[in-house]
Order: C-alpha cells, then sequence, then structure tokens
C-alpha cells in the first residue's frame, strides 16, 4: 500500500446529505458523530482483510485520551467505539463505511490506512475529515428529538434578537452565518487558542467531546478578556478605535476579521454580540443554540441576591455600584444533557459569554440548568447563582449622601427584575416569551419559597448582613406615589413629552419638593450624560393626584444620545415629614423608518433589484449616510453604500442587484447610519425561486 498511494473519494455530496452538512461550502468531508459515512479507495492492491483504518485527532493522538481509534473492516457496526464495514469491492475499489461512536472527540481529523500483511510499511494518509456534535442521533448528549428545532437551532443562519425595555421591547435581524466560508475552520482554531489548550494541548483535546466543556470553554473564548478571545466589550458610550456595537448585522464579519488581524480581539461587543457570536460557534460545531434577551435583567456582583442602587438627593442616577439593572441582557441557552447532575437538569443550558463576573478566575459563564434556576437549586455547577440572580434578585434603591456617605432606603422591589424573557420562534419571525420556564409566577408563593431556598443555600438566610436594609425600612409606607407617562411619540427626533402624575395618599395636604434629572444612557443603564434637570414644590390637595407634564426638546437631547437611544428619567420626591420617594422610567427612541423593496421575482443566479428608502424626518440636513447590506445566498460579504446627504423632510432611495445563489427563503438585513442616527437596523425575507 505505501507504494502506490490510495486515491480517495469522500462521497461529498451524499455523506452531507445525509449528516445535515450540506450547507457548509468545504472541499472537505464534514460528518456527525455516531452516525456512519461513505469513502471509497482507489488503488487498493492487498486484500482488505489485512487493512487497518486509524483516525486521530489532536497534537499527540492516543488510545487512552480516546483521541486515536485503530479498526479494521468487520461486517457490524461497533456500538461503543469505531468502525469499518464492507460496501462493495471491485478490482481495485473498496467502499466502505465509517462509524464513530456518538460521543466521539470532535474536529479535525486525520485518516490512514496500513496493511497488516507487510511489517515494514508506514501507513498511507487517506486525507482530513471533520466531525461534529449530532443532533439527530439519539445516542448523542446534544440529542433534540424534534425535527423542527434541530432546523431550528443548528441550521437555521438567521436570528432576531430582542433588546429595548420591558415597556417597549424591540428586535433586529441576525446573520449567524455558521456555514459561511472558512467559519468552521475559525470556530475550530478558536478552541485551539483557549487557556485549556494552552496549558495542557492533550488533555483540553480529549474533553472535546463533552458540550458541556465545549460550551464553557467557548464562553470564554468569545470575549477578549484573559485569553485574546474574539470580541472586546466596551460600555463606555464612546467606540473610537473600532466599530460601535450596534453596527454589526452578523457574526461572520466578526469572526473573519479576528483571523485577519492574526486573532487580535474585535473593538467593539456588548451583550447581543457576544450572544450572537457564541451562537454561530456552537451551531457550528453541533451544539442546538439560541440566543436570550432577558428584561430588566440584574448584575448582582457580591453574589447576595441583591441589587442596591443609589441616587443622589438630586435624583441623580449614581454610578457607584457593581451592582446593576441593565434593560436587557442577552445570553444563549444550548441544549445538552447533564451526566454529571442527572436528568431533570438536561435540555436547555444557560451559557453567558459577557464578561460580568468571573467564575473559577476566568471570565466564563455556565452552563447553568435552567432547570435548576426555576427550582432555585443554585448549589449546582456552573455559576447557578450568578444567572438566578439575573433573573430574580431583589432591587433597593437608596439615597445616597456623597458628602456624609449616609445612606438610607427609599424602596425596594421584589417583582422588577427578570421580565418578558424571550426567544425567537422555532420556524417563524416571532417572538416566544419563556419566562415560565425560568421562574414560577411572579408574586406566588412557589416563587417566593423558591427565591428563600436559593438564599438558604447561599448561607444567606442565617448571615446577618450590615449592608442590607432594617424590616422597619422596608416596611415604611409612602405618603404620596408617582409615575410617569408617555405623552406623545418616544422617536428620535422629535421632542420627548412626559407627564409626571403624583398622587396623595394621605387625607391630609402634602408638601413636596420634587427634584428631576435626565440622562442619556447605555442600555446598561449606565448613565453618560445629563441632558435636562429641574425642580418644583409642590402642594398635593387630599387623596388627589396632580399631572405636571415635561418636554425634553430633540435639539438638548441629540448631542448627548448613546447608538442605545436610551434616556433615564427619575424624579426624587422629598415629602415633608414623611419618606422620600423615587419615580423613575427608562424610555428607549425608536429610530425613525426604513424599507426595503426586491423589485420583481427573486430567482437563482439572475440579478434581481433591491430599492432601499429612507426619509429624513427631522428639519436639519443629515449627512455621512452609509448602508451595509448582508444576505447569505442573497449577495457574498457585505456590500456598503455611501448615500449622498439629506435635507430636511428628503426622501433618499437606494438601488443595489443580488444575484442568489440557492432557492428557499433567505433573509436580507440592511443597517442604515448617518450623523443624527445611528445603525438603524430592518431586515426582510426573500423567497427565492428556481
Amino acid at each position: 500500500i505505501a507504494a502506490t498511494q490510495p486515491s480517495t473519494n469522500w462521497h461529498l455530496k451524499e455523506n452531507a446529505r445525509d449528516h445535515h452538512t450540506s450547507k457548509f461550502s468545504s472541499q472537505e468531508l464534514i460528518v456527525r458523530r455516531g452516525q456512519s459515512f461513505t469513502v471509497t479507495f482507489n488503488g487498493t492492491e492487498p486484500p482488505e482483510q489485512n487493512l487497518t483504518f486509524i483516525a486521530e485527532i489532536g497534537p499527540k493522538p492516543s488510545k487512552l485520551t480516546k483521541t486515536q481509534a485503530t479498526f479494521g473492516i468487520s461486517s457490524t457496526v461497533s456500538k461503543d467505539g469505531w468502525s469499518a464495514v464492507r460496501q462493495s469491492t471491485s478490482s481495485n475499489s473498496l467502499s466502505i463505511s465509517i462509524s464513530s461512536p456518538p460521543n466521539a472527540v470532535i474536529g479535525r481529523y486525520k485518516l490512514s490506512v496500513q496493511s497488516t500483511s507487510s511489517d515494514s510499511s508506514s501507513p498511507a494518509s487517506l486525507g482530513t475529515f471533520v466531525l461534529l456534535f449530532n443532533p439527530w442521533s439519539s445516542g448523542d448528549d446534544v440529542f433534540m428529538p424534534n425535527q423542527a428545532e434541530c432546523e431550528e437551532y443548528v441550521l437555521e443562519e438567521f436570528g432576531i434578537i430582542f433588546a429595548g425595555n420591558k415597556n417597549r421591547i424591540n428586535s433586529f435581524g441576525w446573520n449567524f452565518g455558521q456555514f459561511q466560508g472558512d467559519i468552521l475552520s475559525i470556530c475550530l482554531s478558536m478552541l485551539d487558542r483557549s487557556l485549556h489548550y494552552r496549558r495542557d494541548p492533550v488533555t483540553d483535546v480529549s474533553h472535546r467531546n463533552d458540550p458541556k466543556y465545549l460550551g464553557r470553554v467557548l464562553s470564554a473564548m468569545v470575549n477578549a478578556n484573559d485569553d485574546q478571545g474574539v470580541v472586546l466589550g466596551n460600555w463606555s458610550g464612546n467606540y473610537d478605535g473600532g466599530k460601535s456595537p450596534s453596527s454589526w448585522t452578523g457574526s461572520g464579519e466578526i469572526l473573519q476579521n479576528w483571523k485577519k488581524s492574526g486573532f487580535k480581539p474585535v473593538r467593539y461587543g456588548q451583550c447581543w454580540v457576544f450572544a450572537a457570536v457564541l451562537t454561530t460557534v456552537l451551531r457550528c460545531l453541533g451544539i442546538p443554540t439560541r440566543t436570550i434577551t432577558n428584561f430588566s435583567s440584574a448584575h448582582d456582583a457580591d453574589g447576595n441576591l441583591r441589587v442596591d442602587e443609589f441616587y443622589d438627593a438630586s435624583g441623580n442616577h449614581l454610578d457607584r455600584a457593581a451592582d446593576s439593572i441593565w434593560n436587557f441582557h442577552v445570553w444563549n441557552e444550548s441544549w445538552f444533557s447533564r451526566s454529571d447532575l442527572g436528568p431533570s437538569y438536561s435540555g436547555w443550558q444557560v451559557l453567558d459569554a459577557t464578561p460580568q463576573e468571573e467564575s473559577g478566575g476566568i471570565y466564563q459563564c455556565g452552563p447553568a440548568s435552567r432547570n435548576a434556576i426555576k427550582e432555585g437549586d443554585v448549589d449546582l455547577d456552573y455559576d447557578c447563582p450568578f444567572v438566578f440572580a439575573e433573573v430574580n434578585a431583589d432591587c433597593m434603591y437608596w439615597n445616597y449622601d456623597p458628602a456624609t456617605g449616609k445612606k438610607t432606603l427609599i424602596y425596594s422591589a421584589s417583582t422588577t427584575v427578570g421580565q418578558s424573557i424571550s426567544t425567537k420562534a422555532v420556524g417563524r419571525d416571532d417572538r416566544v416569551d419563556v419566562t415560565n420556564d425560568y421562574k414560577y409566577e411572579e408574586g406566588s408563593k412557589k416563587e417566593r419559597d423558591t427565591f428563600k431556598k436559593a438564599r438558604k443555600k447561599l448561607g444567606l438566610e442565617d448571615k446577618f448582613d450590615p449592608t442590607a436594609p432594617t424590616p422597619q425600612e422596608i416596611d415604611q409606607k409612602p405618603d404620596i406615589s408617582g409615575k410617569f407617562k408617555v405623552a406623545g411619540p418616544l422617536e428620535v427626533g422629535k421632542d420627548l413629552n412626559l407627564i409626571l402624575v403624583l398622587a396623595n395618599l394621605q387625607s391630609d395636604a402634602q408638601t413636596v419638593q420634587v427634584n428631576m434629572t435626565a440622562w442619556s444612557t447605555v442600555y446598561t443603564r449606565r448613565p453618560v450624560h445629563e441632558i435636562w434637570k429641574d425642580s418644583v414644590s409642590v402642594t398635593l390637595p387630599p387623596n388627589e393626584e396632580k399631572q405636571f407634564p415635561i418636554t425634553i426638546p430633540y435639539t438638548e437631547y441629540q448631542q448627548q444620545l448613546t447608538t442605545d437611544n436610551t434616556i433615564q428619567v427619575t424624579a426624587l420626591c422629598h415629602v415633608e415629614g414623611g419618606i422620600q420617594v423615587l419615580v423613575q422610567r427608562d424610555i428607549t427612541l425608536d429610530n425613525p423608518a426604513i424599507d426595503i423593496q426586491v423589485l420583481g421575482e427573486a430567482k437563482v443566479n439572475k440579478e434581481v433589484d433591491v430599492e432601499v428608502t429612507f426619509t429624513n424626518p427631522i428639519d436639519v440636513e443629515v449627512t455621512d449616510c452609509v448602508l451595509q447590506v448582508e444576505g447569505n445566498d442573497l449577495l457574498r460579504g457585505i456590500l456598503e453604500i455611501n448615500v449622498p446627504p439629506l435635507k430636511a423632510s428628503e426622501k433618499s432611495s437606494t438601488r443595489f442587484k443580488l444575484t442568489p445563489s440557492a432557492t428557499g427563503p433567505k433573509h436580507l438585513l440592511v443597517n442604515f447610519s448617518c450623523d443624527k442616527f445611528a445603525d438603524i437596523k430592518t431586515f426582510k425575507m426573500v423567497n427565492v425561486i428556481d
């Protein structure tokens, strides 16, 4: 055999079809574990019973670490190892069906063959192939019995990510692009750049059969902290030296940039970027994965299941606590069994690649069993207390005097955190609410019992906490109540009109000093710029409510707005002789609309025109207008078009051509930016026919 190098026919098309890997555009065989694939060798001379095949992976393959397998041709498929079964033979070719075990290490294998009849011959290389997880195989840890869910969570390249805030949920499209170009190779090289691989490559590769191991390692690799990973986070509101997190429309560009730069972290990301990139990598490797958005998401830095927020006497939200409540936070769920915890904790597992807190000394998070979170089993691996707090923490709002360091509790809330937990529906572009999968109904006895159980497991019940408010502070009852009502459109470019409604809950008049502020924030509610402040002294008649209209002109907030379009409005009410009342509202302003029209039928390999229209809604000219377009199977790479400046109320219409390369429903994603509006996004489903 060594004398005549055999040529290998990998039957790329047939194997890809059988293994659900047809969407990869590779000349290399890509198959899934626990399932057979066919290979034909031409030029094999000796009798086949004398052939031994060798499949090996990693820097030092060995049988001990399950990174090397040797197997001859047998008559049946092996239950728990690698095997080869003869399909057919002709005078000088041999077709065999190779099977791998359902718990094989995933990655790029070398396949070679050796003749046992001649002692001296060295193995002849047959080439390489890539082995992935197999959610279609019942023996695999990632087995997903529902076909439609496999299609969505492994094979779908388009996603919808939910954002905004709990009062006003919005969404945007994302191109995961896990099958494009060399994304698979980039994902495999990501594994070889992890801290675990650098420390001990042999052990790391031997653990790559385990989805919980890979999920945890990749949650660390997607952020740049610790390991020069893929994306560098930035929540400052200033994104000089990189791309603003809200400008990306897909993971492909980010992963390609990381590779092109010699694996330097890509600037910049925020939570949805980390989650979207992790979705791409895990779907690419065959682990069913989706993005999850949690509204009013707690970041509990000190592990006491409580988030403290501080305000000064003027009502300014002070950026002095490590704890915070984000308008929304995006993480991942991946589907696999938990042999380490037991069957009741299998199914969806939370992974979070956003660098928030260290776990085991590095910025990684999960996998935390979603069932464990719901049941308050926060003592189970991995990082359950942090995820439990994200959806359940109690909130304490304090008045803080920077001069004296004295803090006074304004009020506490146990139902604020963890609302409208959202993900994209299977097979359609809709939102599905999964809050009930994370916790029992807010305010129910079961939910409070679960919270107590979690506190107990964390040792918080019996420990005196000097920073906690006293029961008297928690039970105090205010004399007035207040809320902000929206009185007009919430759109960038329009004045912001609100009404502060104050109600006197007592039967005698109350005098109230109201200190109001409005700040632009990032979506984590971190204050960035003060926009407006005002204070009024009011008398509220007994048991009556009064309304105070507030207008913040566009000209006042326009310069200060971050790309998140978020404003936090606060009124701190000092009631004479009573306790303070904090009224606040987080407002997300909508960008103006942008429209996509496909002019004619979209057919494979035929050009079709697309028109994108945008009308400048404000009474000043907008400049630096750029249109960015991407969409798998519709165009190659990313199209960037510079659009001329638009005068007040002027409508622009931009045309470009697409040449679709495959049939079926495809998504076109558009992002429009100019000096006054950041990242106006929309997407359109294009049905491509033959």
